[in-house]
């Protein structure tokens, strides 16, 4: 399992164009094959596919020029790669990214750590991004062959690291696709600016993000669907997996699979009901459970479930002035596949 480093700068068009090419043969050899691309790119055309287009050049120029440029990149149809991207924003019997993810305070500052889970076709097959675009923030994110960056796990310029899972609504509306949004937290320079963006009006699908800020008193974990938003500060360490947790958002109807239920709890078991705070090497160890053979946190099988495996797991450590970063891809949490440090000019002040 080895993640590519990526390079990537110039305007969003560019940034789209180096990642279609890093992307072309993965899409092409793994990807396009598969039942959901397909009917996904029969959507093309549609009236759906069109409104959500239009309102995402709309209210997001260098998002669409960014996938614009990663369509022409992987030399496929635009309308065909915005609707991959577009994936987790219809109702799918398919999985769409799994992932499972802790946080909470550590003795000065907080962490965040999170298991990406996706398609086992695609290990070996995804990279590192550190992008520097003329617009926009800088920001350093896992990227997937296809995909426009952000709904993964990231830190940005300003210190914003963000996490995204997967949530899978019982129904959903024709908007903005959640992975557009999610990209466009990438460009924000404060939480409350993130929060902005995944509150507005007009949503598609749903993301749980756990967002964290270099100087922040505060660790924020986001359930944002189309029926609503929920905020809450983070005071003990907790974790997310794969479904809304909050009682009236859920009231709306989702799926909750086996390995998502069976994960979140797992992870409620190990933190406990006590507080304290957490560190590495305990928030390595939940996301590395195994202790449910059929339905594990850490997940490698190839018949797992939801068809999808961990494909690299990060920790994010936020402190007063700096955010530093370390992914693994190894079961050995030894193997320190990249690592990195953001200290962004304006930080000062107290963590927590």
């Amino acid at each position: 399992m080895i993640l590519q480093p990526l390079n990537l700068g110039g305007s969003p068009y560019d940034i789209g164009l180096g990642l279609g090419r890093f992307g072309r043969d993965a899409v092409q050899q793994r990807l396009r094959p598969l039942p959901l691309w397909q009917s996904l790119a029969a959507l093309a055309g549609s009236d759906v596919a069109q409104a959500m287009q239009a309102q995402v050049e709309a209210d997001f120029p260098r998002i669409w020029e960014e996938i614009r440029g990663l369509a022409d990149g992987l030399e496929l149809p635009v309308e065909e790669v915005f609707l991959w991207n577009c994936r987790g924003d219809f109702v799918r019997p398919q999985s769409v990214d799994g992932c499972t993810t802790v946080f909470g305070p550590t003795a000065d500052g907080w962490l965040i750590a999170h298991n990406e889970d996706g398609l086992p076709s695609l290990d070996g097959a995804c990279g590192v991004l550190q992008a520097t675009p003329e617009q926009g923030m800088a920001f350093t994110s896992f990227v997937y062959p296809g995909s426009i960056p952000g709904h993964t796990f990231a830190v940005n310029a300003a210190g914003l690291v963000s996490t995204v899972n997967n949530i899978r609504p019982s129904s959903i509306p024709t908007g903005l696709p959640r992975q557009v949004l999610a990209r466009a937290v990438l460009d924000c320079a404060s939480l409350d600016e993130a929060v902005e963006v995944l509150s507005r009006a007009g949503r598609a699908g749903a993301f749980h993000h756990a967002l964290g800020q270099v100087g922040s008193g505060h660790l924020l974990s986001v359930e944002a669907c189309s029926s609503g938003v929920m905020v809450r500060k983070v005071r003990r360490p907790s974790g997310h997996s794969n479904h809304l947790l909050d009682a009236g958002l859920d009231a709306f109807g989702q799926r909750i699979t086996g390995s998502s239920d069976s994960r979140q709890r797992r992870v409620d078991v190990l933190l406990g009901d006590a507080g304290g705070t957490l560190d590495e090497a305990r928030a390595l160890s939940i996301l590395r459970d195994g202790a449910d053979a059929e339905l594990p946190i850490y997940r490698r099988a190839a018949d797992d479930p939801d068809e999808e495996n961990t494909l690299a797991t990060a920790v994010f450590r936020i402190g007063a002035n700096s955010v530093e970063w370390r992914v693994y891809c190894q079961p050995d949490v030894q193997h320190v596949e990249a690592a990195g440090s953001i200290r962004p000019s304006s930080a000062n002040g107290p963590a927590r």
